[in-house]
């Protein structure tokens, strides 16, 4: 059970316009996340805004995208995150149910990429240890332009402060789609 209250549509009518424009963003429905944010209105806003920055408004393909996303969601155990993306976003970017699998365990797996396995060390890496040596940088550097390479930055640093706030708050699961 979440730590702090999700706050509900009926007891906050104050919130209704942003709410809706929350709810349109992701896929029609308020999502938990949000619920919980808007305990705080000024940093749902900022984060809306800055999760809608980074997942559609940078050079980097979907594909890829979820691919850092998924992985970080294994790594730090992150429940909330995998529910949200494997499959609907997973699949819709390209994905498939066997490589979201895969990606617990990627460096063993031959699904991946010489790119994508780039960004999954880049990944782990900053994740893990937060500096990132140099050669780790260099096979980053070797498929991506410098602006590819700050989103695929920050895109990590994002999902790894989202999976801290989630983890720490003990945010509930969204229920599963029928």
């Amino acid at each position: 059970m979440a730590r702090v209250p999700l706050i509900q549509e009926q007891d906050h009518p104050e919130l209704a316009e942003v709410m809706a424009k929350y709810a349109a963003g992701r896929r029609g429905k308020l999502i938990n996340i949000y619920r919980m944010l808007l305990n705080s209105p000024a940093l749902a806003e900022s984060w809306f805004n800055h999760s809608n920055a980074i997942r559609w408004k940078t050079a980097l393909d979907g594909r890829l995208r979820e691919i850092a996303i998924i992985r970080l969601g294994h790594l730090v155990g992150s429940d909330y995150v995998l529910r949200q993306h494997v499959p609907a976003l997973a699949l819709a970017d390209g994905l498939t149910l066997e490589e979201c699998d895969a990606l617990a365990d990627w460096r063993s797996s031959k699904l991946f990429s010489e790119r994508e396995r780039a960004v999954l060390d880049y990944a782990d890496t900053m994740t893990r240890d937060i500096k990132v040596p140099d050669a780790v940088f260099a096979a980053v550097k070797r498929h991506f332009d410098d602006r590819q390479i700050v989103e695929l930055t920050v895109l990590i640093g994002s999902y790894n402060m989202n999976a801290r706030v989630l983890t720490a708050l003990e945010l509930d699961l969204e229920p599963l789609a029928n």
